[in-house]
């Protein structure tokens, strides 16, 4: 079974991105493997999105907040999906990826700005593991070959 790469974008890559990434890479379906990247990384991944990746069953000593370039370069895995994440990011104009991987935009608001308890963080944070998760259970369930960017930005739509 192929596995398909799945390229994860945000603004600082540190917290939407990095669930993308947790998410994907432990899917139990195994067709995919997940990264992620920020047009501006951030200095470190955000603590709560660290934890969800943890109890995802993902090594968090993978977890780095990266640039986007790292993955135009010649000896980068190739993708086959580029998901942004976040609106800034999805408004950037983004290198050349090899390959023409297929994109979408698959918004959700920054759990990071969230004020309030740690409780109420959490719950802001798990609001988007949910939704990824969704879509990317719909992703899985898809003939991925023959996926187009069209489909990929309409499984944004279905749940």
């Amino acid at each position: 079974m192929k596995t398909y790469n799945i390229l994860f974008l945000c603004t600082h890559n540190s917290a939407r991105s990095v669930i993308g990434e947790a998410l994907a890479s432990t899917h139990p379906s195994g067709k995919f493997k997940g990264y992620s990247a920020g047009s501006t990384p951030g200095t470190r991944i955000n603590p709560f999105a660290a934890e969800i990746a943890k109890e995802l069953g993902m090594d968090v000593t993978l977890l780095k907040s990266k640039s986007w370039d790292v993955f135009s370069e010649p000896n980068a895995p190739q993708m086959d999906f580029i998901i942004t994440v976040c609106d800034n990011a999805a408004g950037e104009v983004c290198p050349f990826w090899p390959g023409q991987p297929v994109n979408a935009h698959w918004g959700f608001p920054d759990p990071s700005q969230v004020l309030g308890t740690d409780m109420e963080k959490r719950v802001a944070f798990n609001q988007v593991m949910n939704g990824l998760k969704k879509r990317i259970d719909i992703l899985a369930s898809m003939p991925l070959d023959k996926l187009d960017a069209m489909s990929l930005k309409e499984i944004h739509t279905k749940s």
